[in-house]
């Protein structure tokens, strides 16, 4: 038996990452590797390759070959790298045992260690007495052991994990195992105790938590809130990741006053559809003595033909379900349920849309004869052919309805609306079109009082002229990059009378004025009334643009529609319509800067018909962390509101955030909220004291919530930051 010695200097090596070198008899010296005849012969691109770079090489050939490293040992395959003080070469294990700053590093991790071995058979490297960083989330730890193995994972033995920088302890997961998966960016641990500040917060003998924004089956953190309408209230969300495009979640809810209640939410999502099915069901309500539920429902489906599908569902138990459980005066206001399953159909020349409708109407102040009409069904078709003779544009529009309900006149609708327009100029300047609409309806009623028509028509037709001019002019001469618009536009509408008195009403309204309706034909929304008329809407806007970035930095706008006679059309119950004039309607919008929008609204009659609607806002956002809002509302003999809102710093670490609604009306606090959010470089909390009308008689709720962030972990307490978001136009939640 003979053994060799051999020592290179500035060494550079080069083997593939599954080589199994095989002990053999060497019964003379082998002639030393050409390095340069390695490079021709290897890939250095290959991620099965290993490449070492060493200070020092000293090889013992023979029956039992073995490689001393020294000077500096890195060795790099594909992405990792790993590096080392020396190393030694162990070709029987296939291993590399690396000592002295030893490091390893790839995309998502860190380690070092002083003592290491490399196994590249199995394609891992086990350190002893480590620190680790996860880069993707600032995670870093320490571990008795750690391994790490070529699929990205890390599983470590008595180990400590916070996202705290190095100078801080403020919250640490100690635990007997865990195993972290920097791919599917979850981990996984034995034996855990959670500390927050050095006190613990939590034991359990297992957990599993993010370390990426991956999805992970499991338990999500509890939810801890309190409101005066059902005391004290425990969630514990489980989530299950059923695969990448199917999830659901499992939230059994305390609370304190009423009982046990179980909520479910399944959501899916293919190619073809998707969908969000969500449940609440309370078994035995101690208050309500009773159980209650409730159900939504969103599904939505493409398919190949072009044809698109909408269901809509939604139901609960009883008509005081959103007041006692919904948190919120919006949602407890809610008076009708919209349930609905549409199909609808568009290409260049036709759209076709299909749907069956009904409301759950969860308001005891409603009657049955006041309650909206099921559609079922309703079909609507609509064809346009553009660039006809002489430029003509036509139009058909159709519609078949069946409305029905328990109380009232029921039936079928049929319209059909042909209509043609001859624009005389689409250039960028100016339009002038005028148009004519042939409208014909037909009803097959039940129900009619004796002696009405259970077949009434009418046919009427409508005339239009739409003329408009676009000017513009430069601020400051040719060179400015400020342009300002002016933008007159005057529709003239006329409509004979027809008598209409014998019509039913199924789902007409008067709408509410605004710089839509003022250029629309029909002063009323909806198909049973068409007013008739002889009146002409004239408007104007003017804008101000930036041109090098495209924004508008001021657009206003001011209408009003002029009648030349009186209406003799009107809804049952509703006056004669004798006025001159519509309202003045003009909106203002300011955008002159970035950090400051500034938007209002007026409605106002001549004479002494004063201010019918207005309303207000303005936003200050200077930084992401800064917000400041304040908005008006006034509606005529209806409402009059003023909210402030604002997400504030007020020192380095401490913000401020807070909302405030109130009713000038009725001279009391809609809604106030007022909290504060400390956030470090690793936790955060936020405390909001809350205090809101919960039902429509004017009951109030209350409220305390507290949120604690561990960054890069979970959250713990109530879900505080939804409700800002929700309270607070603009605000960020970076406290995550």
């Amino acid at each position: 038996m003979f053994s060799t010695r051999l020592i290179i200097a500035g060494a550079l090596l080069v083997t593939p990452f599954a080589y199994a070198a095989e002990p053999e008899a060497c019964y003379a010296p082998r002639a030393p590797i050409d390095v340069n005849d390695a490079l021709t012969t290897i890939n250095l691109d290959d991620p099965e390759a290993i490449v070492f770079e060493v200070g020092q090489l000293e090889a013992q050939l023979g029956e039992q070959p073995t490689a001393t490293m020294t000077g500096g040992v890195l060795l790099r395959q594909g992405n990792r790298l790993a590096g080392a003080e020396t190393a030694t070469y162990e070709p029987v294990d296939q291993s590399l045992l690396l000592e002295g700053d030893v490091r390893f590093e790839d995309p998502n991790t860190q380690v070092s260690s002083e003592w290491a071995e490399f196994s590249y058979g199995l394609g891992r490297i086990r350190f002893d007495s480590a620190s680790f960083l996860l880069f993707e989330n600032n995670g870093r730890g320490a571990a008795d052991a750690v391994e790490v193995n070529q699929a990205g994972r890390l599983e470590l033995d008595g180990v400590s994990y916070t996202t705290c920088p190095p100078d801080s302890k403020d919250w640490v997961i100690r635990a007997r195992d865990i195993d972290l998966d920097t791919r599917e960016g979850v981990g996984t641990a034995k034996g855990v105790s959670l500390r927050f500040k050095g006190v613990p917060i939590l034991y359990s003998p297992y957990l599993s938590f993010p370390i990426s924004d991956a999805r992970k089956s499991g338990m999500l953190t509890p939810e801890v809130g309190s409101s005066s309408r059902s005391g004290n209230e425990i969630r514990v969300p489980v989530y299950w990741n059923i695969a990448p495009n199917y999830d659901a979640t499992f939230t059994p809810v305390l609370l304190t006053d009423r009982g046990w209640q179980l909520g479910s939410r399944f959501r899916y999502l293919t190619d073809t559809m998707n969908g969000d099915i969500y449940g609440e069901y309370l078994g035995s309500d101690n208050k309500f003595n009773d159980s209650r539920s409730m159900v939504r429902v969103q599904h939505r489906s493409l398919f190949e033909n072009g044809w698109r599908n909408l269901l809509q569902f939604q139901e609960v138990s009883d008509n005081q379900y959103f007041e006692d459980l919904g948190g919120s005066l919006s949602v407890s206001s809610i008076t009708h349920l919209d349930r609905r399953l549409s199909f609808d159909y568009h290409n260049d020349t036709w759209s076709l849309y299909g749907q069956v409708q009904d409301f759950q109407t969860i308001d005891e102040a409603i009657q049955p004869v006041d309650e909206p009409y099921q559609r079922v069904p309703q079909l609507l078709v609509s064809g346009y052919w553009p660039d006809g003779w002489l430029g003509a544009e036509v139009r058909l529009d159709g519609e078949l309805v069946n409305f029905d309900r328990d109380a009232g006149v029921t039936g079928w609708r049929l319209n059909v609306a042909p209509s043609i327009a001859l624009p005389v100029s689409r250039s960028p300047g100016w339009f002038f079109t005028p148009a004519v609409t042939l409208d014909h309806t037909r009803y097959d009623l039940d129900n009619t009082d004796p002696g009405q028509n259970s077949a009434p028509t009418r046919t009427v037709p409508i005339g239009s002229l739409d003329v408009g001019l676009i000017l513009e002019r430069n601020f400051n001469g040719k060179s400015s990059n400020r342009v300002m618009t002016l933008e007159p536009r005057m529709l003239y509408v006329h409509v004979p009378t027809r008598d209409q008195d014998d019509l039913p009403v199924f789902d007409t309204i008067t709408p509410d004025l605004n710089l839509v309706s003022l250029y629309r034909t029909n002063r009323y929304l909806g198909i049973d009334r068409i007013a008739d008329t002889d009146q002409v809407s004239i408007g104007m806007t003017s804008r101000i643009l930036d041109t090098g970035s495209g924004r508008e930095l001021v657009t206003a706008t001011i209408g009003q529609t002029r009648y030349f006679s009186d209406s003799d059309v009107t809804l049952p119950d509703e006056p004669q319509f004798l006025d001159e004039s519509s309202d003045y309607i003009a909106e203002v919008r300011f955008g002159l800067s970035r950090n400051l929008n500034f938007d209002v609204g007026h409605q106002w009659g001549e004479k002494d018909r004063g201010t019918t609607r207005s309303q207000a806002r303005l936003q200050y956002r200077p930084a992401d962390n800064k917000v400041f809002n304040v908005s008006y509302r006034f509606r005529r003999d209806s409402l009059e509101q003023g909210d402030v809102s604002w997400s504030w710093p007020i020192a380095e670490q401490w913000n401020f955030v807070g909302r405030y609604k109130y009713s000038f009306r009725e001279e009391e606090a809609l809604e106030e909220f007022f909290g504060v959010e400390y956030e470090s470089c690793c936790w955060g909390v936020r405390l909001v004291s809350r205090r809101h009308i919960s039902t429509r008689d004017g009951t109030r709720d209350s409220s305390i919530g507290l949120q604690l962030v561990l960054k890069g972990l979970s959250s713990v307490g109530t879900a505080a930051d939804k409700m800002l978001e929700r309270g607070i136009l603009g605000y960020s939640a970076n406290l995550r």
